[in-house]
């Protein structure tokens, strides 16, 4: 494996999740047509989004303590901006504050994520639509409804790492109408040529979270032909979600977060009093063989786990029956929120994690699982099952695999645009309007 940040892109965006970054004075960012920090969602979307070197998009912890540590800088020079990896000097002999070595190897010229116009527009309603949706990455992800249910539980039931209940009403709007919605889907695929739309909802009384989305995916669905996926929990009746494929679902993702038992209880108390580890993984298990029948709409089962809550051989058992039973792993790298109940927690090491992210993409390839076939889908959050390619001793190990999955990937965008232009001719009175 290439352990040089500077010539391994998939090494450096794991290195920034585990460190963050800090800015320099000289940094424009929002300014100079980069996003703005937004805290929507579960929260790990609560950084700067920038592009890497080959073509790797990331969100960057900025606002945590630990980036404030980082010897990561990003610098504005020559009209660009370049990630600096500086050495701090010692505080001088009788106190004094800590002074930035003006020398700092240059690590990687990088790209901010662009800012779309339709950021600073709002919807017929008169909301901001950036309250409704938001890139991450290049998809549009939607947190829908209210506040998790376990937010509001006396004590609270909440996962210690999550903050959707610091959010919601803040930079995320907690209920957003079909049409809201709509307008933003088609604003952000007009203008950000987006191919996918992600929801997720906490846990409500009653499982009404599919019944709540189910609207929203069948609109989109039929009036555009994007590619649509849920992450909820486990539904308690599985034969939803053989619904939900027959309208059009692409991709339903399940956040079990930790393989480990003892250690779930411990930090998802409500997922584990509600629902229970096994629930999760038989939800996993039911919907990747879904994925087994034909048909021109693409399924994948996600299960998603977070590496640095508990021993990477744990995360690396996770993927392991992950894959085996059909499914894509997620992989997100814990990263401690300001004001969750763990944001005191130290961010896991860089290097203790190389292994769960190799582990990652040689099981995904052992089992022939399609990674990478979706179009323009880059994703911020978390290192891709492809991306993590970089961390194989023998890059070529899989070679003729990886040729199969390309030819997969050209024959599906070409399929999926034919989808996408007959959607677009349908509704031409809806686009027209938006």
């Amino acid at each position: 494996m290439e352990t040089d940040v500077r010539r391994n892109p998939a090494l450096l965006k794991l290195d920034l999740y585990c460190k963050g970054i800090r800015l320099d004075d000289s940094c424009l960012v929002q300014d100079d047509g980069g996003r703005p920090v937004l805290r929507t969602r579960a929260g790990l979307g609560s950084g700067l989004e920038l592009i890497l070197p080959g073509g790797l998009w990331t969100n960057v912890p900025v606002s945590e303590p630990f980036a404030q540590r980082s010897p990561y800088v990003l610098h504005r020079e020559d009209g660009g901006y370049v990630i600096r990896r500086h050495r701090d000097r010692a505080a001088p002999p009788g106190g004094g504050p800590q002074v930035i070595a003006p020398e700092a190897e240059p690590v990687a010229w990088v790209r901010l994520a662009p800012r779309p116009g339709w950021y600073d527009r709002t919807t017929a309603t008169g909301r901001l639509m950036t309250r409704i949706g938001t890139l991450q990455g290049t998809y549009l992800g939607i947190y829908q409804a209210r506040v998790c249910d376990y937010w509001k539980e006396d004590p609270k039931a909440n996962c210690r790492f999550c903050s959707v209940g610091l959010n919601l009403g803040g930079d995320d709007a907690g209920d957003k109408s079909v049409e809201e919605v709509m307008e933003v889907v088609r604003a952000a695929r007009r203008e950000s040529a987006i191919t996918y739309v992600d929801f997720n909802t906490g846990h409500f009384t009653g499982e009404t979270y599919l019944d709540i989305l189910e609207p929203y995916v069948r609109r989109i669905k039929e009036e555009t032909g994007l590619l649509v996926g849920i992450q909820t929990p486990p539904h308690h009746d599985l034969g939803r979600y053989d619904a939900l494929k027959k309208i059009g679902l692409n991709r339903a993702s399940f956040c079990f977060e930790i393989w480990d038992e003892a250690t779930f209880r411990r930090i998802c108390p409500g997922k584990n009093r509600e629902y229970g580890l096994k629930r999760y993984l038989d939800a996993v298990e039911y919907c990747a063989r879904l994925g087994r029948g034909r048909g021109f709409e693409p399924w994948v089962s996600n299960g998603e786990i977070i590496a640095g809550l508990e021993p990477p051989a744990s995360s690396m058992a996770a993927i392991d029956w992950i894959t085996r039973v059909g499914a894509v792993p997620t992989v997100c790298v814990f990263r401690p929120l300001v004001g969750t109940d763990m944001e005191d927690a130290p961010p896991p090491k860089t290097e203790d994690l190389i292994p769960v992210f190799r582990r990652l993409y040689e099981a995904c390839m052992k089992r022939n699982l399609p990674i990478g076939v979706a179009p323009n889908v880059h994703v911020s959050l978390v290192l891709l099952p492809e991306e993590c390619r970089w961390f194989l001793d023998r890059p070529n190990k899989y070679w003729r695999k990886e040729l199969k999955l390309r030819a997969m990937s050209a024959l599906f965008r070409m399929q999926f645009e034919r989808r996408l232009r007959s959607a677009a001719s349908a509704h031409v009175p809806a686009a027209a309007n938006a």
